[in-house]
């Protein structure tokens, strides 16, 4: 392969085998691409795509046709037969290309071979215009599935029209596979009360997109929750008495309890009835055979309603038994089940139980995870699919280090281990705070490493890549510039969440919340004994920011260090001609500085350093600074409508309007 070094253009994900020839090929100013019906695209999508690039790169128009007797520049077809092989033996989504001066042919295995070979085409052309490079390559996936998940239920609702912008860009990048996760934001008949004020999902939506998606060789697979993460169904007059807690249904709504509170009594026979009819509408609307039940994380079970099933059966046999009924509920239907593995793999003895056509979906987001669960999965004979994360939740801007280092590594274990493909998993935590946008480098480190991971990928060489092929970025600087940004997230999103959740609204520390801080959880139980009574929010606060005192110490560089990155990136932007994502990277950049100053007021407010020692960065004047937040909220709340339903935006500017609630008290 040419270095990367010699020329100005980049394929992701990077091909097995390319050879770059001497010059160079001209398009013809009124071409056509000849698509072969044996293809079985019906509506010309693929032709269509090129066209549409080809325009926008070079303003001409070109024709399509199909058949033997139209000739074509570019040309797509179906291999008679098929003699080169993928990593793992096979040969689905394989494909050939080829450039030079007689044209332009891409040669399939199937229709995702020939998708695959015409989107590495329309990134050539969106980089180099009419003028594209002599070369040869033969390319082919290494994962069969290679998929990705986004959180559309704790914050986010998408609009449609993003929704399909989504699909397309990872049309772009081969992905095959797409999974929204749902809890409460999807109209289900008989539940309003769960899913009013969501903005929920519909079904004609999701008609729509499962049919757009397929036509870009997306296969759309339907995932909902049906056992943990019922936070807003069992906070219900309806359905509270399904959960673990009832008696704890009307405590204010708290994005930390959200993560940790949410588990179906799956002891009462009632619960199944509720999770089948959850199952059983929404499959309708799907073409995949697949289906994700989820059942992760279920934190509450056997310690509440369940308490006594679990002590006479044991939690792992109470909830291997309901997983498995559902899955076989799923399974005489002709689906095939799948579900989250963190439980099962916290209970080995569950794995045992799996039936033969369940998938485990094994998530590890560490960025220097190790691949233990893998191969324990894989030699307990189960099938999987590897899961990282593009590392966006509970922050404004996006951890491209940890995403980087969590994808690579996760991808060459389940190459390892046999894993049938990856799904990188994009979450919403507190609120979904993350513009979606500010997810593509992580979305496209998945790319690469779902297509080839045990190629030698560097970080700086693929975020170099991705700032040329996704952003048009000629100095293939951006991505690096975003990342270096996040480097400066000294309070973020997460930290000013914990320390308002710490209130109970009585004065008291909201000890669920507590639990969750490491700093608070140890001290908790001593406090109690210590003094007899429990830790009030005055307290608990102190101690958090206290135990961030050393890093509170760094905000004034990183701030400086962000406001840089701000300069050096604005001119990049500017050339870039995307002002959507300009405007994202922007209020997410304001986002953090302000953030980083107000956790360096509250550390104020709690004494944690001395006014004298604050220079410059001491906000002199909190109440400015509160309304410096509550402006930048009304912008944040526009970029929001560019890719959202209004959802639960009102939950973000309401800890933003607390957090400037709070600058002016303690400025009295």
């Amino acid at each position: 392969m040419a270095s990367e070094n010699t020329r100005k253009w980049a394929i992701i994900p990077e091909p097995n085998s390319m050879t770059v020839g001497e010059g160079t090929v001209l398009l013809p100013y009124a071409g056509r691409v000849n698509e072969s019906i044996a293809i079985g695209d019906g509506d010309f999508l693929l032709a269509h795509q090129l066209v549409a690039d080809i325009r926008s790169a070079t303003g001409t128009d070109w024709d399509i046709a199909t058949g033997d007797m139209w000739s074509g520049f570019i040309r797509l077809r179906i291999a008679d037969s098929w003699d080169f092989d993928s990593q793992d033996g096979g040969t689905a989504g394989a494909y050939t290309l080829t450039i030079n001066t007689d044209g332009i042919t891409i040669t399939g295995c199937d229709f995702e071979g020939v998708r695959n070979g015409v989107q590495t085409l329309r990134q050539l052309i969106r980089q180099n215009g009419a003028v594209l490079p002599v070369l040869q390559i033969e390319d082919a996936p290494a994962y069969r599935i290679r998929g990705y998940y986004l959180d559309a239920t704790r914050g986010r609702v998408p609009t449609l029209a993003w929704l399909k912008q989504w699909a397309d860009k990872l049309c772009l990048y081969k992905y095959n596979q797409l999974q929204l996760y749902i809890e409460h934001t999807f109209a289900f008949d008989g539940m309003s009360e769960t899913w009013r004020g969501s903005s929920p999902l519909t079904p004609a939506d999701t008609l729509e997109f499962d049919q757009y998606c397929a036509n870009l060789g997306i296969e759309l697979v339907p995932s909902v929750s049906t056992f943990g993460h019922q936070y807003v169904a069992m906070r219900t007059q309806e359905l509270r008495e399904l959960g673990e807690f009832p008696e704890d249904a009307d405590r204010p709504f708290s994005f930390i309890e959200r993560m940790r509170h949410h588990t179906l009594n799956v002891a009462d026979d009632r619960a199944f009835a509720f999770s089948a009819q959850l199952v059983d509408s929404y499959l309708q609307l799907f073409r995949s055979k697949r289906f994700n039940i989820c059942a992760d994380e279920t934190f509450d079970l056997g310690k509440g309603k369940s308490k006594q099933e679990a002590q006479r059966v044991g939690v792992a046999t109470l909830y291997a038994t309901y997983v498995g009924k559902l899955c076989e509920h799923l399974s005489k239907q002709g689906r095939e089940p799948m579900f989250w593995g963190d439980i099962a793999i916290e209970m080995p003895e569950i794995l045992e139980t799996l039936p033969n056509n369940v998938t485990l979906l094994n998530w590890q987001y560490e960025p220097e995870a190790t691949d233990e669960k893998i191969q324990l999965v894989a030699q307990a004979g189960a099938k999987q699919i590897v899961c990282p994360a593009v590392w966006g939740w509970n922050a404004l801007l996006p951890r491209i280090d940890d995403a980087w280092n969590n994808i690579a590594r996760i991808a060459r274990y389940g190459l390892d281990c046999g894993a049938e493909g990856m799904l990188v998993t994009d979450w919403g935590d507190f609120g979904h705070v993350n513009d979606p946008r500010m997810a593509v480098p992580g979305m496209i480190f998945g790319a690469q490493y779902a297509w080839n991971p045990a190629g030698d990928t560097a970080e700086n060489d693929l975020l170099e890549r991705i700032s040329r092929v996704e952003y048009g970025d000629c100095s293939a600087r951006f991505v690096a510039l975003l990342r270096n940004a996040s480097a400066q997230a000294v309070f973020t999103w997460r930290e000013l969440v914990e320390y308002l959740e710490l209130d109970d609204g009585t004065g008291n520390c909201n000890t669920d919340v507590a639990q969750t801080i490491p700093c608070l959880a140890d001290r908790l139980v001593d406090h109690l004994s210590d003094c007899g009574n429990a830790m009030t929010v005055r307290e608990a606060r102190n101690r958090m920011m206290r135990n961030m005192a050393t890093t509170i110490e760094r905000i004034p560089q990183a701030n400086r260090a962000l406001q840089q990155c701000m300069v050096d990136i604005a001119p990049i932007a500017a050339h870039m001609g995307n002002p959507g994502i300009t405007a994202a990277v922007r209020i997410a950049m304001e986002g953090q500085l302000l953030l980083n100053r107000v956790g360096f007021a509250l550390a104020e407010a709690h004494d944690v350093r001395d006014a004298h020692d604050a220079g410059d960065w001491r906000p002199s004047d909190y109440r400015a600074l509160a309304r410096e937040l509550e402006c930048w909220c009304e912008a944040y709340a526009k970029e929001w409508n560019a890719t959202s339903q209004p959802s639960e935006l009102h939950r973000i500017q309401e800890t933003v309007w607390k957090a400037a609630d709070e600058l002016r008290r303690i400025s009295k």
